[in-house]
């Protein structure tokens, strides 16, 4: 009775480890799926900013507009793997047309001094984004430092009075640009389903080889 409960018990572990694996081979699959859509959109050819552009159907949407920068400068804190901490850089840019969107220029190290603002007209190319940032964990920003914990367009184009449209820059013809680009891309969206398939797969062999030792000893006892 033992050695049948041991086979059982060995078999359904197998089982359902080998089901997560293949549960996460598919998931996977459909994020595959999900960055590729997500890579063509971002790098297809940018287009004049759309009058009204809205997050439901112009998000991600490459872009580009004539124009200058005008105001403040709002700095985001952020941390890059290379760089360390630093800020993003969001400045409102007015339009040849005479609308004002948020741009973020890229990103500068917590150490650096941060240039005067680019004043002639020029071009800026990147995608439209609505970054969702903020939870309950996020700080208040601190205005009085001009340091800001999250990217919340509503409230970052009332205090710089453009439009709620933030363009993340992927380049400009600005020379005196200081900051480093950082673009829209996939490469923050964690695909980590390859990791898990083959460490439940692994699980599964232990499974089966400790199973298999099991009714081993259990067989060679009666014996």
């Amino acid at each position: 009775m033992r050695y049948w409960g041991m086979v059982v018990v060995g078999v359904l572990g197998v089982a359902i480890l080998m089901s997560l694996t293949v549960w996460q081979i598919k998931r996977m699959a459909w994020k595959n799926t999900i960055l590729a859509d997500i890579e063509n959109k971002v790098s297809a050819p940018a287009k004049l900013i759309p009058l009204n552009p809205s997050e439901e159907f112009h998000s991600l949407m490459p872009v580009k507009a004539v124009g200058h920068y005008s105001g403040t400068t709002i700095k985001v804190l952020v941390s890059q793997k290379i760089y360390g901490a630093g800020y993003r850089l969001i400045t409102a840019f007015r339009l040849h047309d005479g609308r004002k969107i948020l741009v973020d220029r890229g990103f500068i190290s917590v150490r650096s001094t941060m240039s005067p603002t680019p004043d002639p007209i020029g071009q800026v190319i990147g995608n439209l984004h609505w970054p969702d940032e903020i939870d309950n964990f996020t700080p208040e920003n601190d205005l009085k430092e001009n340091i800001w914990f999250a990217r919340d367009v509503p409230t970052m184009a009332a205090y710089l009075k453009t439009e709620p449209v933030l363009l993340v820059l992927k380049s400009s013809d600005f020379d005196q640009e200081s900051a480093k680009p950082l673009p829209v891309n996939t490469v923050s969206i964690p695909n980590n389903h390859q990791q898990y398939a083959v460490t439940w797969f692994l699980l599964s062999l232990i499974w089966l080889g400790m199973s298999g030792y099991f009714v081993y000893r259990s067989q060679k006892i009666k014996t």
